[in-house]
């Protein structure tokens, strides 16, 4: 047994310190990047926030809302490749999503041959640390050559990421282990490592690694963000890409099963809600409003009963939570990216770029008040 006691940090633990800066409005401030990879000899452009590959959340409508904002998706695993075949159309923000089974790599080849195009990859899995795991990155990456970037993952230590790009082919690792808001991996397994330090290690070393070309190593912070302010924290702590999924879930883009309230009209127009109501007396004076979405974590029971079933020898790793419904997904990429700009004017960083270079954090007891006392 060994125990390490040098604290761990999670994004509760610290805040920003603000810096003197330059910028003289927000309007300045650079969010968009271009990224080079350590494989892949494609470049990417845009908005480093990626949806995640949840069935709810990871949906061809999301893609096509977020990419108005030159925002990725990476499209959920279990849409056939016919569907996709006739929706994946812009492969700069629509990500090909699989799992490390002998059929995903080949459904993989089957859409490459019905489709025009080699698309970007996400390969996901809860435990990033096995020998299949690294065997299977570096198939594929053997498969496809050097035109797509490979995203793959998770994992939350620095050996491991080294290990994923040095040997597995992948360009971007994925990082975390426990932090979503779904997950309960740490309640059932006692496994994890707090997120912001996890950031830190693993962005350190990646960004340590280069090509022969000064190609850098990257990595995508998978997890934990419930604010804007944690988005901005895992920037600044080196994250290159940013995903989210109980941040998006709740909105018009996702794909599951609503709660719906039920209104009456009064004589005015006006609405109040009723408890319950009955479809077999439909009136025109009822109005239906979306009230609260079912989200629920990849590994958690509801996940395993409708893809494939629940396995007597593993537990489940989710859970199901209630979101309030949030409306279309622009008003939160909206407020998301205005606390980013926000963010790098106040610690003196006139991009998404340098907020790692400008970052200074302290460590505090309590970052947040209810505001409501």
């Amino acid at each position: 047994m060994k125990i390490n006691s040098e604290p761990k940090l999670d994004f509760d633990d610290v805040l920003l310190v603000p810096q003197r800066t330059k910028t003289s409005s927000r309007l300045n401030i650079k969010l968009e990047r271009n990224f080079t990879f350590y494989h892949s000899l494609s470049k990417w452009d845009g908005i480093p926030i990626f949806a995640a590959n949840m069935d709810s959340v990871g949906t061809v409508k999301m893609s096509q809302a977020l990419s108005n904002f030159s925002i990725p998706t990476c499209l959920h695993k279990h849409y056939g490749n016919n569907y996709l075949c006739d929706n994946l159309k812009n492969i700069e923000y629509q990500w090909y999503t699989l799992g490390i089974k002998s059929y995903d790599l080949d459904n993989f080849k089957s859409f490459i041959d019905k489709s025009e195009f080699i698309p970007n990859v996400c390969v996901d899995v809860a435990n990033g640390y096995t020998d299949d795991f690294v065997n299977f990155c570096r198939d594929l990456r053997n498969t496809v050559g050097s035109k797509p970037v490979i995203m793959a993952g998770n994992v939350c230590t620095p050996e491991m990421v080294q290990e994923l790009i040095l040997h597995g082919g992948i360009d971007i690792v994925k990082v975390g282990i426990g932090p979503g808001s779904a997950c309960t991996t740490r309640l059932k397994t006692g496994v994890g490592f707090p997120q912001l330090s996890a950031i830190i290690e693993c962005s350190h070393a990646a960004h340590g690694l280069k090509s022969g070309k000064g190609r850098l190593g990257l990595i995508c912070s998978d997890g934990g963000c419930r604010t804007p302010a944690d988005i901005c924290k895992a920037f600044s702590a080196g994250a290159d890409f940013v995903m989210l999924g109980g941040m998006l879930a709740g909105t018009d883009e996702c794909d599951g099963d609503w709660e719906w309230a039920h209104y009456k009209k009064n004589m005015y127009g006006e609405l109040s809600e009723i408890e319950s109501y009955s479809a077999q007396d439909p009136s025109d004076d009822i109005v239906f409003r979306k009230k609260c979405f079912r989200f629920y974590g990849m590994s958690s029971h509801n996940a395993q009963l409708k893809y494939g079933g629940v396995k007597d020898y593993r537990a489940s790793e989710g859970r199901v939570k209630s979101i309030p419904y949030k409306g279309r997904v622009s008003k939160i990429i909206e407020d998301i990216l205005g606390g980013l700009r926000s963010s790098c004017s106040y610690i003196g960083a006139t991009s998404l770029k340098d907020m790692s270079k400008c970052a200074e954090f302290n460590l505090v007891n309590r970052t947040h008040f209810d505001q409501s006392v």
